[in-house]
């Protein structure tokens, strides 16, 4: 049985992001719960205080001057949601939005971003229960975060979009209704917190990291062959050589192929 990856924020370990891209599952660290609880207090006592204060309650961008009244303000976050999910292309990797998701988690989990905690469960629930968002692979990225590729992922979360599952690729609010979730109630401030981000680039890079180390094991597996089909020597991979260059990837792939051989 695959080991669940525990996702503490700021300490997983590389290993620990390579096994969720290989489709390890992953759940949120119990101690993140308080203080994410009060993240989402803050933002209700700025809300009780009536004061304007940016992505809470007033418009986004040039319209950050224009106060909110707090009738509109779910609708706010759910036309933040919708207006940049406007990306293009084919669906990303399942792999990869697996593993952005799994980002996205351990970044709100710092409890800096004011989401409250149903959001985060809904967010952990859907990385347990495979629905995962159909994500085109083109779109807004790195300016303000990668707002398109997530603005796909949140929408998922209100019930809009579509996304992969067990079952296929579905519609977001039946994906979501045969996982036995119900479709978030975004909260002041939690588009804002969904939206802004580099997890999706941040799971490409990843990704591609994954890749090419098993790119390179195979490389050096069929050198190793070759070498020794060849009747090749072993000598150009004497330790003593590569000590003397002090390049540590180089000994080390010396030390590899020596056992390889």
């Amino acid at each position: 049985m695959t080991e669940t990856i525990t996702l503490v924020p700021g300490a997983v370990p590389l290993a620990g992001w390579r096994a969720i891209y290989r489709g390890a599952p992953a759940r949120l660290d119990p101690s993140c719960a308080a203080v994410v609880a009060e993240s989402a207090a803050a933002v209700a006592r700025i809300l009780a205080r009536g004061e304007p204060v940016y992505g809470i309650n007033t418009g986004f961008g040039k319209l950050a001057s224009v106060r909110i009244e707090a009738g509109d303000l779910a609708t706010l976050q759910r036309n933040i949601v919708l207006s940049h999910a406007a990306g293009i292309g084919e669906p990303s990797p399942v792999p990869v939005v697996r593993l952005m998701l799994a980002l996205k988690l351990a970044s709100l989990a710092q409890g800096a971003s004011g989401v409250q905690p149903a959001t985060l469960d809904l967010l952990g629930a859907m990385l347990a229960r495979d629905v995962i968002p159909v994500v085109p692979c083109q779109g807004s990225v790195g300016a303000s975060g990668d707002l398109a590729p997530l603005a796909h992922m949140a929408a998922v979360m209100i019930g809009v979009g579509e996304a992969f599952t067990p079952a296929g690729r579905l519609p977001a609010a039946e994906a979501l209704a045969a996982a036995g979730l119900v479709p978030a109630s975004l909260g002041p401030k939690e588009g804002l917190a969904l939206l802004n981000g580099t997890q999706f680039s941040t799971a490409n890079a990843l990704a591609g990291l994954f890749e090419a180390e098993a790119v390179l094991q195979s490389a050096l597996v069929v050198g190793a062959l070759a070498t020794d089909a060849a009747r090749g020597s072993d000598a150009p991979f004497d330790p003593r050589i590569h000590a003397l260059r002090r390049h540590p990837g180089q000994i080390a792939t010396a030390a590899t192929l020596r056992a390889l051989m």
